[in-house]
């Protein structure tokens, strides 16, 4: 259960997504934290900031927005905070290999540590690692599961493509 000093809020999209409910966890700093939840707690009032993550995963879901602006807090080591900036860098409806971003965090032989970080990113879609995928570009794992990751891909291709 969440500290009371944090704000909680939920998200539940379309039922013709696999995503099911997320959750919002923020501090007066930032999002600290985005969870698939199987179903939902009586959120504490909802802050400014988890209202504009709703608002902006909400939009991010139809097609009608790229990218994320809310103020992050997430809490991880600096390799961890280092390997999720360089996955905010990878654009709408693109993917990177593990390779490629430990080439772009400049430690090639990080590959391994990059996909752990990777797997413990805790704000899944604003900060996309469901984008970073085997160099071979076979899906590789996504916390939230596979399925899960390939809507979401499959919903940035359907987009792009609109876009274009």
């Amino acid at each position: 259960m969440a500290s009371p000093a944090y704000a909680i809020d939920y998200v539940t999209p379309e039922s013709t997504s696999p995503l099911g409910t997320l959750r919002i966890l923020a501090s007066e700093h930032g999002i600290r934290e985005i969870t698939f939840v199987e179903s939902t707690e009586t959120p504490t009032a909802p802050s400014s900031l988890t209202e504009a993550c709703r608002k902006q995963l909400s939009a991010y879901l139809k097609g009608e927005l790229r990218d994320f602006d809310v103020p992050l807090d997430p809490q991880g080591t600096p390799f961890q905070q280092r390997v999720w900036e360089a996955l905010a860098r990878i654009p709408f409806g693109e993917t990177r290999s593990y390779a490629e971003i430990a080439r772009d965090i400049d430690n090639l032989k990080a590959m391994r540590a990059v996909g752990a970080a990777n797997g413990r990113n805790p704000l899944p879609i604003v900060v996309p690692c469901h984008r970073v995928i085997g160099r071979d570009g076979t899906l590789t794992g996504y916390a939230g599961g596979l399925e899960r990751k390939a809507w979401l891909l499959e919903l940035e291709r359907t987009y792009i493509n609109q876009w274009r």
